[in-house]
């Protein structure tokens, strides 16, 4: 599945940075809310050790099953417990909720209508004094040079359709508010690079991950926002700058991380 393979991608582009940033020192437990493929949650078991845990939800049914083909090929099926479920609405048991070390949730909350509801969750599945670790998206960040013809007409289409939907393409700049209208008390507001330029060893995923997503969003974006050939216009005009030797881009997740109140 062309999605599947897009996501896996991004895994290998961000997970080392967003490791770097959770700093594990070993033993946490942790709850990884909209897991996806995992790639990340083993990433984060690796990280704990044996004495750590991790636990992945997501509602999605075919991101678990190849979650979970992913981790087989690996030999790494026992690292991380896997359960469908909705964030909103997390399937943990009574004696869970309050005793995570570390809940985290990564590109999550633009996804989600109401992303308070999700991050007070969190909140509450994490023990006194626990962290919840918020990365997602704010999708104006994102810039080109020099800038393709009519690319970011089709990248703007694609925020319009987060609204469109009800969600909220810039909900990164509001990571902080939101923990401390869940309750937290946040602690540290950063992000996580995401670019490069011509000649560095990712920029070519990372253009390949920016096309996918792009072409994956068409049948929302092209007909009833941009139009068929300008959108068909500006992703050529993206393949073509990411082979121009001075072709650069940046982004960046915002992050933020809050701790449980005693």
């Amino acid at each position: 599945m062309e999605e599947h393979q897009r996501l896996s991608l991004l895994n290998d582009l961000l997970n080392q940075a967003s490791l770097r940033e959770l700093g594990l020192r070993g033993g946490e437990r942790i709850l990884d809310v909209g897991c996806g493929l995992a790639q990340l949650g083993r990433a984060m078991a690796r990280a704990a050790g044996p004495a750590g845990y991790v636990l992945g939800i997501d509602q999605s049914a075919a991101q678990l099953a190849e979650a979970t083909r992913l981790a087989r090929a690996a030999g790494e099926e026992r690292l991380v417990e896997l359960r469908p479920g909705d964030a909103v609405a997390l399937p943990l048991r009574g004696e869970e909720w309050g005793s995570f070390d570390v809940v985290h949730a990564r590109f999550v909350l633009e996804h989600v209508p109401e992303p308070l509801a999700v991050v007070r969750a969190m909140v509450r599945a994490a023990r006194p004094g626990g962290r919840i670790v918020l990365q997602d998206d704010d999708h104006d960040v994102l810039r080109l040079w020099p800038e393709p013809p009519g690319a970011m007409d089709v990248w703007r289409a694609y925020i319009q359709a987060f609204a469109r939907n009800g969600n909220d393409p810039h909900v990164g700049r509001r990571l902080v508010s939101l923990l401390h209208e869940a309750g937290a008390a946040p602690v540290r507001n950063s992000c996580v690079f995401w670019g490069g330029c011509a000649g560095s060893p990712t920029f070519s995923g990372v253009v390949t991950n920016l096309i996918g997503l792009l072409e994956g969003a068409r049948p929302r974006i092209a007909p009833a926002i941009v139009g068929e050939s300008r959108f068909a216009e500006g992703v050529q005009a993206l393949k073509t700058w990411s082979i121009r030797p001075d072709a650069a881009l940046w982004f960046a997740v915002p992050w933020a991380e809050g701790l449980r109140r005693p």
